[in-house]
């Protein structure tokens, strides 16, 4: 595997267009990369805390309708 710093040093030396190109496609792994994680975590139940604490504090009246 490449190591960090080599590709440090060549994203370094990318003319303008590549490093935008860069960035564009990198934005997009790193949002589907943690959209898979939240999925995964959502299915196997490590996010139900969350729903269950939105559920414990409407049912005590302190929300309100959008």
């Amino acid at each position: 595997m490449i190591q960090v710093e080599t590709l440090e040093q060549h994203i370094a030396e990318l003319d303008d267009d590549s490093f935008s190109k860069l960035r564009e496609w990198f934005l997009e792994f790193d949002q589907s990369r943690w959209d898979k994680k939240i999925e995964a975590d959502s299915n196997s139940g490590k996010l139900d805390f969350l729903i269950n604490a939105a559920l414990a504090e409407h049912q005590a009246g302190r929300t309100k309708a959008l």
